[in-house]
């Protein structure tokens, strides 16, 4: 007979087969029993519906959403495909919305099919799968970023979705209606239709968008082939604009800017007027050393670090020796502790630069892979991490624990990072910088690990220089963060973050948190 040990690695071959061959939704039958009864048990397999299943961590604890949204679409394609095969696809409006570069997991995903029945398929942590039974479907494209989901291809997503599109999600339908080249396919299904009152609202659309020769095409061609056309504006609000000329950019590009354009107007009310710029670059020095316990010390325990002050200040003081003391080289806390002070001396170094006049934005762009390096710098001399691990951006997908949102792939990240530096430059108002720096940083989550330390930097080197205090989000207000992070990452509203921040300026401003004992 078998033992355990041996059955949990034969159903794990099993199971590693059927990963392998691109499942992540894994109907009941694709396993025999045992290995199934054996991969549940050991907690490597996770009933999503009755009879399906996708794979997860046996270590993952209950109520931990993160497996779940990390695979959601990539189930429901699967789940979707062995259903229907290639009869389904998703509804217009969420295609268009997922073609923009929309990162977040929607709560309820809506497919079309010709086999579908109107039912809601119950998900775990509060998602559903909507199943339209459809008379005919569009043209679509299994979309490798996008979990393999069938979208309808722009043109005929753009015409089938609804007018709500432009209302509740006005940056997607701006970015679909910016990335087509020209009206011709739109055209072609316009006049098939005819779509006249189609045709209004989306010439409409292109003229918000500052398109005018692409709604002047639509117009004119629908009312040569006798169709009467009313050109009506779909968005509810002007949209922004794009600086004109540049190279054709991606979706996720054109989002970054589109957010930074609709958001930096309520971070600016958000603040008081910025402090007069410090003149005594040694007092603000001596000011921001004397925050850099407490900094330290909520920064890393945000993060989930153990650390105490005792600590800090060994590392501070370098009596912190990897060479002799065995406890001292093994011990993450301190690595991560090691890392945060060289890198907080870098960062103090910045902040004279920017004072006496730099770009704050181009002392950053300049600046981040030596801050990287100095982070983890410490953990890769003690062997924690690997030497290749310093090499810079990520190479990997991740997914950030409880959020709906998925942050950008990691041919993304390269095309986006450049981006950021960008808007960093080119921004007047330093809290815009240092909010929405902070914020888009963690969006578009650079790195392996270290984001959110590094995004509490960037945003202190674009306060401090202004006048503001050196500012240390407490690790008692955790939950507050991060559900301010998560509103603006997948709902847009940057609005509770920017208070947030402005709100502990403001008291620290005052009265410095005090320190941890």
């Amino acid at each position: 007979m078998p033992k355990p040990h041996a059955k949990l690695a034969s159903a794990l071959e099993a199971l590693k087969g059927l990963q392998e061959g691109g499942l992540q939704a894994i109907p009941g039958p694709k396993l025999s029993r045992a290995d199934r009864e054996v991969l549940l048990r050991a907690g490597f397999l996770k009933e999503v519906i009755r009879g399906w299943y996708i794979p997860r961590r046996p270590d993952e604890a209950d109520g931990d959403t993160t497996s779940w949204y990390a695979r959601m679409r990539e189930f429901i394609a699967d789940y979707a495909t062995q259903r229907f095969g290639d009869r389904w696809h998703v509804n217009p409006d969420q295609s268009v919305l997922l073609r923009s570069g929309e990162q977040t997991v929607p709560k309820q995903i809506q497919i079309w099919a010709t086999k579908g029945t109107n039912q809601t398929v119950q998900l775990p942590n509060g998602c559903s799968l909507f199943i339209y039974k459809a008379v005919k479907l569009l043209p679509s494209a299994p979309t490798p970023d996008c979990g393999r989901l069938r979208l309808v291809e722009l043109p005929a997503a753009l015409v089938a979705a609804s007018p709500t599109l432009f209302v509740q999600n006005p940056i997607a339908a701006q970015i679909a209606l910016g990335s087509l080249p020209d009206a011709s396919d739109l055209l072609r299904i316009l006049l098939d239709g005819p779509h006249p009152s189609v045709a209004g609202r989306l010439a409409g659309g292109f003229r918000a968008i500052g398109r005018a020769p692409l709604a002047d095409e639509i117009v004119g061609a629908m009312r040569s082939a006798g169709h009467g056309v009313n050109e009506v504006n779909p968005f509810d609000k002007p949209p922004p604009t794009f600086p004109p000329g540049g190279r054709p950019e991606s979706p996720y590009v054109r989002r970054l800017r589109l957010m930074w354009a609709q958001m930096r107007e309520t971070v600016i009310a958000a603040f008081p007027q910025a402090p007069a710029a410090p003149k005594d670059i040694d007092a603000l020095l001596e000011d921001v050393e004397a925050r850099y316990v407490t900094d330290a010390y909520h920064s890393l325990s945000i993060e989930g670090y153990r650390v105490t002050a005792t600590l800090i200040e060994k590392i501070r003081d370098g009596n912190w020796n990897p060479d002799g003391d065995e406890k001292d080289r093994a011990t993450r806390d301190a690595m991560a502790a090691r890392g945060y002070f060289e890198t907080h001396n870098l960062v103090k170094r910045d902040l004279v630069r920017v004072i006496r006049g730099e770009s704050a934005g181009t002392v950053f762009r300049n600046t981040l892979p030596a801050w990287y390096q100095a982070l983890f710098g410490p953990s890769v001399q003690a062997g924690i991490l690997k030497a290749s691990d310093l090499a810079g951006y990520r190479n990997d997908q991740v997914f950030i624990r409880g959020a709906l949102h998925v942050p950008v792939s990691k041919e993304a990240v390269r095309e986006c990072m450049p981006v950021l530096f960008d808007l960093l430059e080119t921004e007047t108002e330093p809290q815009v910088r240092a909010v929405l720096g902070h914020f888009l940083f963690v969006y578009i989550h650079p790195y392996m690990d270290g984001n959110g330390r590094l995004a509490r930097f960037l945003m202190n080197l674009m306060l401090v220089p202004a006048g503001h205090v050196w500012t240390v989000i407490p690790v008692e207000r955790r939950n507050e963060y991060m559900e301010a992070l998560e509103q603006a990452s997948s709902f847009s509203n940057i609005a509770p973050f920017a208070h947030f921040v402005a709100e502990l300026a403001g008291q620290q401003a005052k009265a410095p948190l005090p320190r941890p004992q």
